[in-house]
């Protein structure tokens, strides 16, 4: 199975510059979970929950270090992650375009 999250926008302190660190930010986060399914089901409420979280409470300065801190702590709490696929994209940050950094991690189950 595969689970979307798509789109979920929220407000943060991500970024290296000056503004970023002042002023939360729209970000926008897609993930793709593949799990096999079984009487574990991943509960999506709660993998959005915990991206939420992790993303406000931590103020990354890195778009790398914040998904790869994600990654970490979801494998953590769905150990039954097989992949993970996350997508964090900045759509403000420049005039003329949207900035994403994504990354995909497959863990041995």
């Amino acid at each position: 199975m595969t689970i979307h999250v798509e789109d979920l926008k929220f407000q943060c302190i991500i970024g290296i510059l000056d503004f970023e660190r002042e002023t939360p930010q729209d970000i926008i986060i897609n993930v793709s979970i593949e799990y096999q399914f079984g009487d574990n089901f991943i509960d999506y409420a709660k993998v959005t929950e915990l991206i939420k979280k992790i993303v406000i409470e931590e103020k990354f300065l890195l778009i790398e270090d914040a998904i790869k801190n994600l990654s970490k702590k979801l494998k953590e709490s769905f150990p039954q992650i097989d992949t993970l696929n996350i997508k964090i994209t900045k759509p403000s940050i420049l005039p003329d375009c949207k900035v994403s950094v994504s990354s995909i991690e497959k863990f041995n189950s």
